[in-house]
């Protein structure tokens, strides 16, 4: 395989990994499962078997949270030939939820994903995954830092629409909508 072709694969591989992540944390079924290969097996620790069931059950579990957010930190991919690979990718996950209190509560998760990767029909995908455990913290959620994040796009905005990627994800707001201090105030 000559370093043009590695690097291609590395990417899409890499590739495959993100679409995880970003299917999870908007909830977007499509691109959820698009990161699997058909008859590819997960290994999740609270379920171990066919990946395709594991999307259905992360899913519906993932929608009793405020938000996550899934980071994929070091991921080091290596080719065992044209169509075969094996990865490892960090992963930070944080989850907002609510205590059984209503309390706003930050879990964090610190693990791995330990991948095989194969290419069929020239569309690479996940064969097999084993998630890790590195470690979890749990704490209540503070104050929120000084910027008036409110006047930012919220991360529910999008969640389970399977948006596009980009800034087409977000309907146009007003200039109060944005924050622009020569808006008109709006009666609330």
């Amino acid at each position: 395989m000559d370093a043009v072709a590695r690097l291609v694969a590395v990417e899409e591989i890499r590739e495959v990994v993100l679409r995880y992540c970003r299917g999870l944390d908007r909830l977007d079924a499509d691109l959820l499962r698009s990161a699997y290969l058909p008859g590819a097996l997960d290994d999740h620790g609270v379920f171990v078997g066919d990946a395709a069931a594991f999307c259905d059950r992360v899913l519906e579990s993932h929608r009793r949270y405020d938000a996550s957010m899934h980071c994929v930190l070091n991921h080091l991919v290596e080719l065992d030939g044209p169509d075969d690979a094996r990865g490892e990718a960090y992963v930070l996950a944080h989850v907002l939820r609510r205590d059984d209190q209503g309390a706003p509560v930050h879990d964090a998760w610190w693990g791995r994903y330990a991948d095989r990767y194969e290419r069929r029909d020239g569309r690479w995908g996940i064969a097999h995954r084993v998630t890790v455990h590195e470690w979890t913290r749990r704490e209540p959620l503070g104050r929120p830092m000084r910027a008036d994040t409110d006047l930012f796009r919220q991360g529910t905005e999008d969640r389970g629409t399977g948006a596009v990627l980009g800034p087409a994800a977000f309907p146009a707001r007003s200039a109060a909508e944005r924050g622009d201090p020569g808006a008109p105030a709006t009666a609330s």
